[in-house]
C-alpha cells in the first residue's frame, strides 16, 4: 500500500513538473485573461451612435447566453426580438433625435421620403460598424489586460489572437443564425404591455411613436420661428421685469411633451412651468419613471395631481429637484403666490369623473368640496394669492372672487372664461349700500383651461383626427397681474401645423357672467 502511494505521488509530481502541464496551465490562464478582457471591453465600450433618418439611435453589444435584440422606446417600454442565437445581445435605444439631421430633412422635402426608404440600410450599416468596433475593442482590451498581467510579448500576442477568434466567432454565430422575421413576433415590456387596451395593436403604437418623434423637431422649429415673428408685433411688448409662466396640462405619457416644453422654456425665456395634472395614464408604478424628465426643463415646475395620477406618481414628482407639488398648499415662485390642490378622485379608466355630473350640488361633489378647501386655505393665508391651480374645471367655482386667476386642465380642450360671481350670503336684513368712495368692485376671477400638452398621449391616437398639442405662455407684470397670454397649438400625429395667438387682457371687453348660485362649501 505504501509502495502504491509513493508511486502515485512520484507520478503526480512528474506530471506537475512536465513541460506540457505548465504549458497547458499557462494557456488556460492566457485564455481566461483574454476572454475576461474582451468581455470587459465589450461591456464598457461596445456601443455607437447610428443615424437612422432623424433618429440618433444608440446601439450597444453585450455578452449574453440567449442572444436576441432589445429595442427601447422610452417612455413606452421596450420590444424584445428573438433575432439571433449566440453569446451576444444587441440593444437599440431610439429615444433621441438629431437636431441637425432633422432640420436638414425639413429643409429638403425629398430627403424626408428617402430617409424612410434608407432606414433599413442605415440600421444594417450601423450594426456592421458596431460589430467591427466590438471586434477591435475586444482584441485591444485583451491585449491591454494580458500585458498588465503577463508582461510577456508572446503571451500577449496569444491573448490577442484568442480574443479575435472568440469575438469573431460570436459575431459570426449571430450573423449565421439571424432571423429577420422575428420582428413580426416581438415581446413587449413596460407600458407597451397595456397599450392594446388603450389603442389596440402595439405595433401601431410603435409606428405612431416614430411619427411623433419624426415631426417633433419640425414642430419645435416652427414654434421658434413663429415666436420670432409674433414677438415683433406692437400688440404687447413684455417688459424686462415681466414674469413668464408656461401652463401645460394632461401630458399623458406623451413621448415628445418634455422636448417641446424644454424648447418653449428656452425660446420664450420662461421663469416657471405650471402643470395642472394628468402626467400619466394609469397611475401605475411602472409610469413613475416618466417624472424623471421634469428636471430637464431647467426651471421650477409647479404641479397638482390629476384624476389619472396616483399617490405614487405624486411621490415621484415630489422627488424631482425642481418640482413643487401643491396639495391644498401655497407657494411663491418668482414673486407670484400660487395655491393648488390635487384632484380628489383617482379614475384612470374613465374619461370623465363621475362627480362632474353633480358639480351643481356641493354636498354631493368631491370636486367642489376640494375647491372649497383650497378657497378656505387661501382665505386663511392672510395674503393675496395670484394663481390657484386645480385639475378639473369643476373644482373652480368656489374660487370665484377669491383669486384673480384659476388654471385647470382635464378637458383636453382650451377654454378661457370669467367665473360667475359668487352669490351673496343671505342675511336677515338687507345691508346698506356702501358709499361711492368706499365701494370696492368684486374680484373678477378668470378661468383658463389648458388643452392637452401631450396630445392626449396614446389616447390621442384613437380618433381619426389627432388631438392637438396645447400650451400657453402667461405674462405677469411687476404688480403680479396677468397682462397677456400666448396660446400655442400644434398639430397632432401626422400633422405639422402650428398656430399661435397672442391675447392681451383687457384689449377687448369680456362678457360679465351671471352670479353663481353655488357657494363655497364649508
Amino acid at each position: 500500500m505504501t509502495s502504491i502511494t509513493s508511486t502515485a505521488g512520484r507520478w503526480w509530481g512528474a506530471v506537475r513538473r512536465s513541460r506540457w502541464t505548465r504549458r497547458s496551465l499557462v494557456g488556460a490562464m492566457v485564455a481566461l485573461v483574454s476572454v475576461t478582457g474582451a468581455v470587459i471591453g465589450t461591456m464598457l465600450f461596445a456601443h455607437a451612435d447610428v443615424a437612422v433618418g432623424p433618429f440618433r439611435a444608440e446601439m450597444s453589444i453585450s455578452p449574453s447566453i440567449l442572444g436576441g435584440t432589445e429595442v427601447d422606446l422610452p417612455p413606452l417600454g421596450s420590444l424584445h426580438l428573438d433575432s439571433h442565437d449566440g453569446p451576444i445581445h444587441l440593444k437599440v435605444n431610439l429615444a433621441a433625435l438629431d437636431q441637425n439631421r432633422t432640420e436638414a430633412l425639413i429643409d429638403d422635402p425629398a430627403a424626408i421620403s428617402s430617409a424612410g426608404e434608407n432606414a433599413v440600410d442605415d440600421v444594417r450599416d450601423g450594426v456592421i460598424r458596431l460589430g467591427v468596433r466590438t471586434l477591435g475593442i475586444a482584441v485591444l482590451s485583451a491585449l491591454v489586460l494580458s500585458a498588465l498581467i503577463f508582461r510577456n510579448v508572446r503571451r500577449v500576442a496569444v491573448a490577442g489572437v484568442t480574443a479575435l477568434v472568440v469575438t469573431g466567432g460570436s459575431l459570426g454565430l449571430a450573423a449565421g443564425t439571424l432571423r429577420p422575421d422575428s420582428i413580426a413576433e416581438p415581446r413587449y415590456e413596460g407600458l407597451l404591455v397595456n397599450a392594446p387596451a388603450v389603442v389596440g395593436d402595439a405595433r401601431r403604437i410603435a409606428d405612431n411613436y416614430g411619427r411623433y418623434s419624426e415631426q417633433l423637431q419640425q414642430i419645435v422649429s416652427n414654434v421658434s420661428r413663429l415666436y420670432t415673428t409674433v414677438s415683433t408685433l406692437p400688440v404687447y411688448e413684455p417688459e424686462a421685469n415681466t414674469t413668464r409662466i408656461l401652463h401645460v396640462s394632461d401630458l399623458h405619457l406623451s413621448p415628445q411633451a418634455y422636448g417641446l416644453i424644454r424648447t418653449v422654456v428656452q425660446t420664450f425665456e420662461i421663469d416657471a412651468v405650471i402643470d395642472t395634472g394628468d402626467l400619466v395614464d394609469w397611475g401605475s408604478t411602472a409610469e413613475t419613471g416618466y417624472a424623471s424628465s421634469i428636471p430637464s426643463v431647467g426651471v421650477p415646475y409647479i404641479w397638482v395631481r390629476g384624476n389619472h395620477d396616483s399617490a405614487s406618481i405624486q411621490t415621484a414628482v415630489a422627488r424631482q429637484r425642481n418640482a413643487v407639488v401643491l396639495d391644498n398648499e401655497i407657494t411663491t415662485v418668482d414673486g407670484l403666490t400660487i395655491a393648488g390642490i390635487g384632484d380628489p378622485e383617482f379614475t384612470p379608466d374613465k374619461s370623465e369623473t363621475p362627480a362632474a355630473a353633480d358639480a351643481d350640488d356641493p354636498s354631493q361633489s368631491p370636486l367642489l368640496r376640494a375647491g372649497g378647501q383650497l378657497a378656505d386655505t387661501i382665505r386663511a393665508a392672510g395674503k393675496p394669492v395670484d394663481i390657484a391651480l386645480v385639475h378639473d374645471p369643476a373644482m373652480a367655482p368656489p374660487l370665484s372672487g377669491v383669486v384673480p386667476l384659476v388654471l385647470a386642465g382635464h378637458k383636453h380642450q382650451r377654454e378661457v372664461s370669467l367665473l360667475p360671481e359668487p352669490a351673496p350670503a343671505p342675511s336677515a336684513s338687507p345691508s346698506p349700500a356702501p358709499s361711492g368712495n368706499g365701494a370696492q368692485a368684486p374680484l373678477a376671477t378668470r378661468l383658463m383651461v389648458e388643452g392637452s400638452t401631450g396630445g392626449a398621449g396614446l389616447r390621442g391616437l384613437e380618433k381619426e383626427e389627432p388631438t392637438p398639442l396645447s400650451l400657453s405662455v402667461l405674462y405677469f407684470d411687476e404688480n403680479r397681474q396677468l397682462k397677456a397670454y400666448d396660446d400655442i397649438q400644434l398639430g397632432g400625429t401626422g400633422q405639422s401645423n402650428v398656430e399661435m395667438q397672442r391675447n392681451v387682457v383687457g384689449a377687448e371687453p369680456e362678457a360679465t357672467p351671471t352670479p353663481s348660485t353655488s357657494a363655497s362649501p364649508g
